[in-house]
């Protein structure tokens, strides 16, 4: 059972896994050393914790307790920060709405050779960086019945609180992994039968609502300016697109995502 510590100083140097939750160079920096990451909310919190991440600790207004008395029970003997909204805003930097939050231990990755084992529909993120698109992406993902999600080095961290946030949970969800070397991505996914599929609006794209789906698609997506890199793009299998009407030449990479994860869902809903 977690301890319920009541704290009144935000300098108190046992809320540090907490401190500048907006600061995202800060945020990187600490929670990459600490290996930790940071849930928000009472359904993220307890979603974390469904999905068997380990608290290290937890930080909330005392009306939340009673809503998560489950999770802190089942938590083990870890502290648990009791402090006023007021207090929560003067450490984390912005007003906790949803009133409670929690420090978890980040499990190790599995590898690109683990995830793509059992996995049978991907997501591919070359450089995606905007926390908040990974989050939505992983989201769409999960509920249109993809397995998986591989991602480029440089691509936003899954676990990062806003991409956590935006996801509402789901990236405990759906399983994935990092390349170390994103210039051969698309020989990996090919040697174990996956069909490369890169999303881009250009003119000798597929059209994604016409094809056959092939049997283990990897829906590959590029970074929210520039789309694909050129080498990514050469290497996949094929190239497909979702028609436009209107004169719009594309949509957020989200919002594209969900679109084309819908067309390549599940054979059942064909």
């Amino acid at each position: 059972m977690a301890r319920r510590i009541e704290v009144v100083d935000a300098a108190d140097i046992r809320l540090a896994d907490y401190v500048h939750l907006r600061d995202v160079s800060l945020r990187k920096r600490l929670e990459t050393e600490n290996g930790l990451f940071i849930a928000e909310g009472e359904k993220v919190v307890r979603r974390a914790a469904q999905a068997g991440h380990r608290p290290r600790s937890f930080l909330m207004a005392p009306r939340w307790l009673d809503g998560l008395r489950d999770v802190l029970d089942a938590a083990g003997d870890v502290p648990c920060y009791v402090v006023s909204e007021q207090l929560a805003e003067q450490v984390t930097g912005f007003h906790v709405h949803r009133g409670a939050l929690a420090s978890l231990h980040r499990a190790p990755l599995p590898s690109v050779a683990d995830v793509l084992r059992t996995a049978r529909r991907l997501v591919v993120l070359e450089d995606v960086t905007d926390h908040t698109n990974v989050g939505a992406i992983f989201r769409s993902c999960a509920a249109l019945g993809f397995d998986a999600a591989l991602l480029a080095p440089r691509c936003a961290d899954p676990l990062y609180r806003r991409a956590i946030k935006v996801s509402m949970g789901t990236v405990f969800a759906l399983p994935y992994a990092r390349f170390d070397d994103w210039g051969s991505a698309m020989d990996v996914l090919r040697e174990h039968g996956f069909t490369s599929l890169a999303l881009t609006p250009g003119a000798d794209s597929e059209d994604l609502t016409a094809m056959t789906v092939p049997d283990k698609p990897a829906l590959v997506v590029g970074t929210e300016g520039g789309g694909l890199s050129s080498h990514w793009l050469a290497t996949a299998d094929r190239r497909v697109a979702i028609a436009m009407t209107a004169g719009i030449d594309s949509l957020n990479v989200a919002a594209a995502t969900a679109v084309a994860a819908y067309a390549l869902g599940p054979a059942s809903r064909r």
